[in-house]
């Protein structure tokens, strides 16, 4: 599925004019202005999974957060924006299907990191609460307590409960068990999952973070299903193997003038790759042990 069949940057002529205009001003950045096309990046066609490849610095994550902008996608964390960031997207163009998705959604490996430390204080709030819980069993049954009125008709109830249960039971009754704790690349693939639904256009930011290779297999599989059998779309900004290699996938390469499609196996860090491998072919191949 394509959503956003195609996206128009800001032209050169625009951002000249537009700076020319504004040089006296006191202003120390003009971001987003200058970043893409400086790099000779005018316009990139979409399809249903495409990747954004590029050392740091190379204006990736600026592509994947002006599209997101552009379309409205919801998002959870904050991003880089500059006083010139909505004149930049006034004079953007995205091209949308008239079959527009149900959701548009960018999600930053901020957004997961930001989900994996809920988990964590979620645990944490849960065995304060426990032990409190804990101290109000002893408390309650060895308090000496009589009822004087209905008000204190609550508290006869937890001291009976106290007296009639164990202390295992007893707080076990009024507390919700802790959330299960993955590693940080299984809550990270977790959130994926959870995040990417049916029929949506979703901007991912290098989503390989805190994953094993595994892991990063796995999300490879699971977003092929989600283009190949759930109609979703899926532009990302990547470094991973893993990710590149996903059959059909079309790479633009924003370390090159243009940002040129490229064949996966082709980019330098794929090459570094090979040859390291190349190099060291009799560890792999020899018997372990």
């Amino acid at each position: 599925m394509r959503y956003l069949r195609s996206f128009e940057f800001a032209s050169v002529g625009w951002e000249e004019q537009f700076l020319n205009d504004i040089r006296r001003t006191v202003y120390t950045t003009f971001y987003p202005l200058g970043v893409l096309s400086g790099k000779g990046i005018d316009s990139l066609e979409m399809t249903p999974l495409t990747i954004l490849y590029g050392e740091n610095g190379s204006g990736k994550t600026t592509v994947l957060n002006v599209m997101a902008e552009k379309v409205h996608a919801e998002r959870n964390t904050l991003y880089n924006r500059s006083n010139f960031f909505e004149d930049y997207l006034k004079h953007c163009d995205a091209d949308l299907a008239s079959d527009r998705p149900d959701e548009i959604r960018i999600i930053t490996s901020d957004d997961v990191f930001d989900f994996m430390l809920e988990l964590r204080h979620l645990n944490e709030g849960i065995d304060r609460k426990r032990e409190e819980l804990f101290e109000d069993w002893v408390d309650a049954k060895y308090a000496h307590f009589q009822l004087k009125s209905l008000e204190d008709y609550e508290e006869l109830k937890k001291i009976n409960a106290a007296r009639s249960h164990t202390q295992s039971r007893f707080v076990k009754d009024r507390l919700m068990g802790n959330v299960r704790e993955h590693s940080n690349g299984e809550s990270a693939f977790l959130y994926f999952t959870e995040k990417i639904r049916e029929r949506g256009l979703y901007f991912l930011d290098e989503p390989e973070n805190s994953m094993s290779p595994e892991r990063q297999k796995e999300l490879a599989g699971f977003l092929i299903d989600s283009v190949r059998f759930y109609d979703c779309q899926i532009i990302m900004a990547t470094h991973s193997p893993f990710l590149l290699a996903i059959p059909g996938v079309v790479v633009y390469n924003l370390d090159e003038p243009g940002a040129p499609r490229q064949k996966w196996s082709d980019l330098p860090n794929m090459r570094a790759y090979y040859r390291l491998f190349e190099e060291h072919r009799e560890a792999f191949e020899s018997p372990s042990g």
